[in-house]
């Protein structure tokens, strides 16, 4: 069988971790709430109702991509385009080009991001296949005006966060959401993790410090980890609701 990404990449490692994934979903959720394009996650009400399941969802799309074989990929991608295309078809108007690179981004920046946070820096080559798996996913999904490379990406990744990126009165209902369903400790706690992977056009429309409470505790956690202790610290941290689903997310990685 002929995997979408292959065995031995470095993509596996990123999104077979719990922890670099709920980092990857960290750092997506306050992006996702400051894109210009963040009215069409609000168009069917969904969004609003349930942020953390929606962004779950996301997020485990795009690592069952990550885990499949080429025929069964390329069928979930179809899928979600046609989901896309079907809310399109409701609102009467097409989601702009911009706004599916702009997601495309917030995984390719925060898959690198969260494993460099957690595990370690990432070499030129294994940037450039991480970016290569998502171009490869953005291709199929017809989003254009790809760049070829990871190097040539970087530039076009800071326009689109200078040009895509604002805080509206939807980002700051969005964050409102947040708190609400996560509750306010947790909802502390996914701020000082937003603080360790969001780059900085992000934390200055959040206007988040530098300084976050969770960078003294992070090699701490990593010393958890080896200790097997992590999931202590999971479960005071996360709502128990989603516990069965992070839990999935370490299957590949055991």
């Amino acid at each position: 069988m002929q995997f979408f990404v292959n065995e031995h990449s470095i993509v596996r490692q990123i999104w077979g971790k719990s922890d670099t994934v709920l980092f990857i979903f960290a750092g997506a959720s306050a992006e996702f709430a400051l894109n210009k394009a963040v009215d069409w996650l609000y168009f069917t009400g969904k969004l609003p109702a349930d942020p953390i399941g929606r962004l779950f969802s996301t997020v485990a799309y795009a690592r069952k991509i990550v885990f499949s074989s080429i025929e069964e990929a390329h069928a979930a991608i179809d899928t979600m385009r046609k989901i896309h295309a079907a809310v399109e078809q409701k609102r009467g108007s097409t989601i702009p080009d911009w706004a599916y690179r702009d997601v495309l981004f917030m995984l390719i920046h925060y898959s690198i991001a969260a494993y460099e946070l957690l595990e370690k820096k990432l070499s030129p080559e294994e940037k450039e296949e991480v970016y290569n798996v998502f171009y490869r996913l953005g291709a199929r999904m017809g989003v254009k005006a790809l760049p070829l490379t990871y190097r040539e990406w970087l530039p076009v990744r800071q326009a689109h966060m200078m040009a895509d990126l604002q805080k509206s009165d939807y980002s700051m209902d969005l964050f409102k959401q947040y708190k609400k369903h996560l509750g306010a400790m947790r909802f502390r706690v996914l701020i000082e993790a937003q603080k360790l992977v969001v780059p900085g056009r992000v934390k200055e429309l959040l206007h988040f410090n530098e300084f976050s409470l969770l960078s003294p505790v992070v090699p701490l956690y990593k010393v958890s980890r080896l200790m097997k202790m992590d999931w202590l610290l999971k479960n005071i941290l996360l709502p128990s609701e989603y516990m069965d689903q992070i839990k999935a997310l370490d299957v590949v990685a055991d």
